[in-house]
């Protein structure tokens, strides 16, 4: 099954928007419209379309993750040993269903997924290691590399200028 979704034909004010949501999700359409030389209507429906469209896929805040206490980030990657779709299947339902999993992407390599994970502290990782990942089915190898400094974080993506 393929991931891939097709491209949304955009304009240079669906692209300025994009942008401007990217800084502030919270903003008012009358906000968002003014800084776009857009009346409040035609602004909620570029919005409404951007959404439906699944261009914009919801609205959150930030949280610097040390502010509530998770000072560990880790990135794991698991090898599985026995590929099959339901071997897969449950692991990435079991991952989907854990919030201390901030992402978790299928990849090439010798590796079969990586994992961002946080955690409160090296023992609150351990843990999630032993009761969360080894009792996977099908797993080979875990792999963790723990961040010592975080040098760049972002969820932004970069708004192309034009199709």
């Amino acid at each position: 099954m393929s991931t891939k979704r097709p491209k949304v034909e955009m304009d240079t004010v669906d692209r300025s928007m994009l942008r401007l949501l990217q800084d502030d999700g919270s903003l008012s359409n009358a906000a968002l419209g003014e800084q776009l030389s857009l009346s409040v209507t035609p602004c909620w429906r570029r919005r409404k379309h951007l959404e439906d469209e699944g261009v914009i896929t919801g609205y959150q805040a930030n949280i610097d993750r040390r502010a509530v206490g998770l000072n560990l980030l880790a990135f794991v990657q698991i090898r599985i040993n026995i590929h099959s779709d339901k071997t897969a299947d449950n692991f990435e339902a079991v991952i989907r269903n854990r919030p201390e999993v901030l992402s978790c992407h299928k990849i090439t390599g010798d590796a079969d997924y990586i994992l961002q994970v946080v955690a409160a502290d090296l023992d609150a990782y351990g843990e999630f290691v032993e009761r969360v990942l080894r009792r996977q089915a099908g797993i080979a190898s875990i792999q963790s590399n723990l961040a010592l400094r975080e040098v760049k974080f972002s969820s932004r993506i970069p708004i192309p200028d034009e199709a």
